[in-house]
């Protein structure tokens, strides 16, 4: 039954190889300390008790820190949800009647729709909410009058 057992252990390799996440990994192990069970004993139900309860413990046991190298809290935004929060200036007018107006910022000209239908003038300092498609939600940039 042992060789079994190993030849399990080589196909979830193989599958873990092929995909992306890491799971299947921790089933390949569960069947080596399985196989190493199934020396002992021929007994089917004791083999896939080992089985299960180890796949579970390996994948709770690791899942901690698996959670610590991914951070995905703090990941990093690309592409176009990069200029999120960032600040940039009105190029023209933006009107919520005719859904118009542009706003610059790192460089690049944005189609843009002002917060809450809000009409902003061209000049106006204006930081990039959130993007709705193709078209930025901005609002204006509020200064503090001292």
């Amino acid at each position: 039954m042992w060789q079994i057992w190993l030849i399990i252990a080589g196909i979830c390799l193989i599958a873990e190889i092929i995909t992306v996440g890491f799971l299947i990994f921790w089933f390949a192990i569960a069947a080596l300390i399985t196989m190493i069970v199934s020396l002992f004993t021929d007994n089917l139900t004791i083999q896939m008790s080992v089985f299960v309860i180890s796949s579970i413990a390996l994948i709770l046991a690791t899942k901690p820190l698996v959670n610590k190298f991914l951070k995905l809290e703090n990941s990093i935004k690309t592409n176009v949800y990069s200029i999120i929060g960032k600040h940039g200036i009105v190029t023209e007018d933006i009107d919520s009647i005719s859904n118009s107006g542009q706003i610059k910022v790192a460089g690049e000209t944005w189609t843009a729709i002002g917060q809450n239908d809000m009409n902003i003038p061209k000049g106006t300092q204006i930081e990039i909410l959130e993007i709705k498609g193709v078209k930025v939600i901005v609002a204006p940039i509020k200064t503090l009058i001292n």
